[in-house]
């Protein structure tokens, strides 16, 4: 009881005596156990510690995230995965600020080929084993300028169209305002209870969200990319973390913005990137 304890920590930076009070750095060497050293108990106590991969060892990065979320897919899968999701370039109803939702109508601009280009670059140093888009027209020009030089074929799947917001699409915002006042405010500040004869196109979202990362994520290979749209995204990352359509509007992702997902073998969804946007302002590439 009355004696002293000292700890030899082991990390990235090297190894450290903890114990009264200080911290004293000792000759760096790379080792994976903790030592614990008492000088009124056992000479010393040895515990080992499973190597952590070498961005969480200096970074800080999580060591597990096991139950940390729901399981997508209630199933074991061969191994782990990373998703990239990106939202396609500017559109013209983008610059319209037109109801966009499913229609076809709505063509990438040529600031949004330039944005899909950044996108294309920041891209460049990470192996992708297969690139899902959704088939509508500005998501699919978005993801096939951003595939350029790969081998594999895209994958287009219609788990990942936009929301069909039938009337609204087509109107500029400050008209379906006014035209359909009760609806576009439902819309816009209740969008989980946003109805269409009988139709809930938001909790619809949601089912084809789950759908659409049960696809990608039996997919053979390790590292996927996923380019879509906004409304599908926001249904992409809450149904991974777990959130209801309540939460819609708690996401929000730019044109061209990227967010990074590793799921583990059960299916379960971290975070790890949201909204990254550091490629449209520099030509940032991004590592990871």
């Amino acid at each position: 009881m009355g004696g002293s304890a000292f700890l030899i920590a082991n990390s990235s930076f090297g190894s450290y005596l903890v114990g009264d009070g200080r911290l004293r750095s000792l000759p760096r060497r790379r080792l994976s156990t903790f030592r614990v050293r008492s000088s009124s108990s056992a000479p010393h106590v040895s515990l080992t510690a499973e190597t952590l991969d070498k961005d969480g060892s200096v970074t800080g990065g999580a060591y597990d995230f096991k139950q940390a979320t729901r399981s997508l897919i209630h199933e074991l899968m061969s191994s782990p995965k990373k998703v990239t999701l990106v939202r396609h370039g500017l559109s013209t109803w983008n610059e319209e600020s037109r109801v966009q939702g499913s229609s076809d109508l709505s063509i990438l601009t040529e600031i949004g080929a330039r944005q899909a280009e950044k996108c294309r670059r920041a891209l460049a140093d990470i192996c992708f084993d297969q690139c899902f888009s959704s088939p509508i027209s500005r998501a699919k020009t978005t993801a096939e300028l951003m595939w350029q030089g790969r081998e594999e074929p895209l994958v287009f799947l219609d788990s990942l169209k936009e929301a069909h917001l039938f009337y609204l699409e087509g109107m500029r915002n400050v008209d379906a305002r006014k035209r359909y006042p009760k609806e576009y405010t439902t819309w816009r500040e209740d969008p989980a209870n946003f109805c269409v004869n009988g139709v809930y196109p938001i909790q619809e979202l949601w089912g084809r969200a789950q759908h659409a990362w049960r696809e990608i994520l039996f997919t053979p290979g390790e590292s996927f990319l996923v380019v879509t749209h906004k409304s599908m995204l926001r249904a992409l990352i809450c149904t991974a973390l777990g959130l209801e359509p309540e939460r819609f509007r708690a996401i929000d992702v730019n044109n061209g913005g990227i967010s990074v997902f590793v799921f583990n073998k059960n299916g379960e969804a971290m975070l790890q990137s949201l909204n990254m946007t550091a490629h449209m302002y520099s030509g940032h590439v991004y590592n990871y």
